[in-house]
């Protein structure tokens, strides 16, 4: 008699927790009827505990339970003694309207370890699988978005290789028509900083990059396309180019590259006013994190403090300064008569040790 009493009350008190907590819970026997409901179901689901006892759970809720997956899985449960995990379905519960359900289940056992009752615990996901799914709305139309932005880069980009390729043919008309010798040098010099421009356009739709740009490929093919169009065949002159791996931003590889062909065409034009068999440029670029140094060295004959500079080295001069201090960078320079270095570094560091006194 005191076994009964002491189950009894063991019941009731599961049924007060139940009551508190605050997601519908249901216990549904090996039948799968109710034995019992939180208050939250009730309240939530719209139910009267009185007609809810003992009835079917896929009657409730005028039969939006009824789901052939889910009875299946649920009949399952007792006898294979395995619980229901996330099984999401969207039904339509009187006045909470089209609702995203997620349910689970879990065999209880009573103290002679035989289940009996399966314990039904319900999540309403509607709010979540919205917002989910307004997120995914959102990514796809982003996903447009860049879609058409990435379009409309490869349009220009094209669109300025072609402009780009008509003023460097303009210039070189203008080049050969022209009875100037010093304007005709001008114009070839002015149609060889194109070229530069035009070269890493070409480099980007080659790589489909519009952000960071590989220097060591695009140098080495900027400086085959100068040696190609600067460097006679008596001439002989070998341009090499050795770089780190390493990506710098676009806009700085546009000033990299208009800086070493600044300084090949000079080299070309002034570092052998003599036949050399052995003429070489070499254009080297290092990199560390965000620090890097850029070296175009020739052995020639080296800069003659008595050599009036030309115009054409006068602009080049000034515009390598102007790009160089755009990148954070400074110039410097030996020269001597086995040939000249120049050397453009851009260093980030900063000492964090206390200047002496």
């Amino acid at each position: 008699m005191k076994q009964l009493r002491d189950q009894v009350e063991a019941g009731r008190l599961a049924l007060a927790i139940l009551d508190t907590l605050p997601e519908p819970f249901l216990v549904l026997d090996e039948t799968l009827h109710v034995l019992a409901a939180s208050r939250c179901f009730y309240e939530v689901y719209g139910e009267d505990p009185s007609d809810s006892h003992s009835r079917s759970f896929f009657e409730l809720s005028a039969g939006q339970w009824d789901i052939p997956g889910l009875r299946q899985l649920l009949s399952a449960v007792l006898p294979e003694r395995s619980g229901l995990e996330g099984f999401e379905f969207e039904g339509n519960f009187g006045k909470l309207g089209k609702r995203t359900i997620q349910l689970n289940a879990l065999p209880l056992r009573d103290d002679r370890a035989r289940s009996q009752m399966v314990l039904v615990t319900i999540k309403n996901v509607t709010e979540r699988r919205e917002a989910e799914q307004e997120k995914q709305q959102l990514f796809e139309h982003t996903e447009e978005l860049l879609e058409q932005q990435r379009t409309l880069l490869r349009e220009m980009r094209h669109r300025i290789a072609n402009s780009l390729q008509i003023i460097a043919s303009i210039l070189l008309l203008k080049a050969g028509s022209v009875t100037s010798e010093e304007t005709r040098k001008e114009l070839r010099a002015a149609h060889q900083r194109v070229m530069s421009v035009a070269a890493v356009q070409g480099h980007l739709q080659a790589s489909d990059g519009i952000e960071q740009i590989e220097l060591g490929p695009y140098l080495t093919k900027l400086a085959e396309g100068l040696a190609s169009s600067m460097v006679g065949p008596k001439q002989n002159i070998d341009i090499k180019v050795l770089s780190d791996a390493g990506t710098l931003p676009t806009s700085h590889a546009v000033s990299i590259g208009l800086i070493v062909t600044e300084l090949i065409m000079n080299a070309v034009k002034y570092a052998f006013p003599r036949h050399c068999k052995s003429a070489r440029i070499r254009v080297t670029f290092e990199k560390a994190e965000a620090d890097w140094k850029l070296t175009v060295a020739d052995n020639g004959a080296g800069r003659r403090d008595s050599q009036e500079p030309s115009p054409s080295m006068g602009l080049g001069t000034a515009l390598i300064g102007a790009l160089a201090k755009q990148l954070g960078a400074i110039v410097s320079e030996i020269s001597t008569n086995k040939g000249l270095t120049v050397e453009i570094t851009r260093a980030t560091f900063v000492s964090r040790l206390p200047h002496a006194a």
